[in-house]
């Protein structure tokens, strides 16, 4: 769980291995751009903050 993983299949981003809102397996993308207004901030910040 150091990556931010990608559902396929309802498009939202998690942390976890399977999507919480349909159960699919979840992917790891490419890196996205840091941007004040992206939709997956929460989850970098979190990732963040689990860091050593």
């Amino acid at each position: 769980m150091n990556r931010i993983r990608y559902c396929e299949k309802c498009k939202t981003y998690t942390l976890k291995d399977t999507c919480s809102k349909c159960g699919s397996q979840t992917v790891l993308r490419v890196p996205l751009r840091y941007s004040n207004d992206e939709q997956i901030k929460k989850y970098r910040r979190e990732l963040s903050r689990d860091s050593p």
